[in-house]
């Protein structure tokens, strides 16, 4: 499968400093990472595999404790880094080891670019290269040891291919005239920065369905959410593994207050009811007890910062008519030319903003946070002479 390319396991410093010593040289590698998150309360990267035109490494964090003789490399401008959507890879490795990845290539990105249909990383090395990647390890645990055979064989084909990939859709791209568009959506995409868990006490506020309940019920569901806050972080496991949001939501809108009703609300041979039914039951009563406000609706969604740039000029009915209007002419030029789709023109957040923002002018439109600099340059004429007639003020 990956032919004569050795394998190097990465579990010591001195291993480390031989696999950095190596790449320091090279022009190009492939990242990829494995974690926890199905299995833990705060997330963790569990393994980084990296691989140059020679070798492929697979290291552990979990024995390999301090990881910073890696931080220059992964900041090193002159060698490029290959990654498949590597939106969570970027904001992981930050977060975990304070890495900042500089001259990033994304494959995913670049798919999405040149208009591709299956964009996922097994179907472009089937498509390009006619090798099928196992699946079966996308939800494993990455923080079990050891690690067997298999599960270091399926880690190491996420980088193996990146290198060969990069360099065939590198060719699409030029061909495509969209290397300046790869390039800033890439810095782009390097800037992200963590935005995970933190403990917010409004929390509750977000679980799906939750504006269904009374005020009653949501006081309730309140302080269950709180229990299984504090139950999964004490287990170091997912909050929905520990009670699904759908079980907090009928215990919220039924509101058992002894073991006899609470059987009656979730029947049979339920083990939640032997693991939590005290502690659900407290959390309970105490909601039904709690005469603490439930926040407004407005206030419901973390608050949005407010966005540099123009301030919106249009606002309700104008601006609905104006994207609309824009997402006409955004379908429009998809369907005319074949090499153009929704990604590669605007999506319509992006649309929504220019609607509401009205600019009069280039210069206008990309001060508009949303938009890119490459649509100004593809579509910056068209798009401020359709605002002139949407609203020619």
């Amino acid at each position: 499968m990956f032919g004569d390319t050795p394998l190097i396991m990465v579990r010591d410093e001195d291993a480390l400093a031989k696999m950095i010593s190596t790449l320091s040289k090279a022009n190009i590698i492939g990242i990829d990472t494995e974690s926890d998150s199905f299995y833990s309360y705060q997330e963790k990267v569990c393994l980084i595999q990296v691989s140059d035109s020679h070798t492929d490494w697979v290291i552990d964090p979990l024995a390999v404790r301090n990881l910073s003789a890696l931080r220059p490399l992964m900041s090193d401008p002159n060698i490029v880094k290959v990654l498949h959507g590597s939106d969570y890879d970027v904001v992981c490795l930050k977060r975990d080891f304070d890495f900042t990845i500089v001259n990033l290539f994304d494959t995913l990105i670049a798919a999405q670019l040149l208009g591709i249909e299956r964009i996922g990383l097994a179907d472009l090395i089937k498509g390009h290269f006619g090798h099928e990647i196992e699946k079966k390890y996308q939800r494993y645990d990455w923080s079990k040891r050891p690690l067997l055979p298999e599960h270091i064989e399926y880690a190491r084909g996420d980088t193996h291919w990146l290198l060969a990939l990069r360099e065939l859709l590198i060719r699409k791209l030029k061909r495509a005239k969209r290397m300046r568009h790869m390039n800033e959506e890439c810095q782009i995409l390097a800037r992200k920065e963590w935005q995970g868990r933190t403990i917010d006490p409004n929390g509750f506020l977000r679980v799906k369905k939750a504006n269904t309940l009374d005020p009653d019920g949501m006081r309730v569901l309140r302080r269950v959410w709180q229990f299984r806050e504090e139950n999964a972080k004490a287990q170091n496991r997912p909050p929905f593994k520990v009670l699904p949001d759908p079980v907090m939501l009928i215990l919220s809108a039924k509101r058992p207050t002894n073991t006899r009703d609470f059987a009656r609300v979730l029947p049979g041979k339920h083990g939640l009811k032997r693991r939590y039914g005290a502690g659900l039951l407290d959390a309970i009563n105490k909601g039904i007890n709690d005469d603490i406000d439930i926040p407004k609706p407005t206030s419901r969604r973390k608050q949005k910062v407010e966005p540099v740039g123009p301030k919106a000029r249009l606002r309700g009915k104008q601006a609905e008519r104006a994207f609309n209007i824009l997402k006409e002419w955004r379908n429009r030029k998809v369907k005319e030319e074949n090499n153009l789709t929704a990604f590669t023109v605007m999506s319509n957040g992006v649309l929504k903003a220019i609607a509401s923002r009205r600019p009069y002018s280039h210069t206008e439109l990309g001060e508009i946070p949303v938009v890119r600099q490459w649509q100004v340059r593809d579509f910056g004429d068209e798009l401020v002479c359709l605002m002139d007639k949407i609203d020619p003020s």
